[in-house]
């Protein structure tokens, strides 16, 4: 477990692990007053939380699967990165994807953020790539069953 140095200007509790082995902690809505997300509508709703990770780190914030399957409401660039040299307030870029309107209320639990180390690369010019037995296959190569 990493230390997250944690800035609240909002309201609400700080995410949390609602179990032991949960890789995800949910983030709720900091709002003055509830939002109407009517459908195909995309809002940015902040959480009033600001975090310092440590370098080589990055906080993934994903959908919370209830909110999709109930309510077709689900993080639109799932998942958001926030990077380690970032300060600014975590913002949950909510979309609505079903036919009726959703109301998110004040600590609302909307999204869930997973920390997770990465690696940086760099990129190598060369002339061609070794094989592989997949070679180009993309999409769909390896059949539908």
């Amino acid at each position: 477990m990493i230390d997250i140095k944690v800035v609240n200007r909002g309201s609400q509790p700080l995410p949390q692990y609602a179990t032991p082995q949960s890789a995800g902690m949910d983030l709720r809505a900091d709002i003055a007053e509830p939002i109407v997300l009517h459908p195909m509508e995309r809002r940015l709703i902040p959480t009033g939380l600001h975090i310092a990770l440590p370098e080589g780190y990055e906080a993934q914030v994903r959908p919370r699967s209830g909110l999709a399957l109930k309510h077709g409401i689900t993080v639109l660039n799932s998942p958001g990165t926030i990077d380690a040299d970032y300060r600014g307030e975590i913002m949950v870029l909510l979309v609505n994807l079903s036919a009726a309107d959703f109301v998110v209320s004040a600590g609302e639990r909307i999204a869930q953020m997973v920390i997770a180390r990465h690696e940086q690369g760099r990129f190598t010019v060369v002339d061609e790539l070794d094989s592989t037995e997949r070679g180009e296959g993309g999409y769909g190569h390896t059949g539908v069953k």
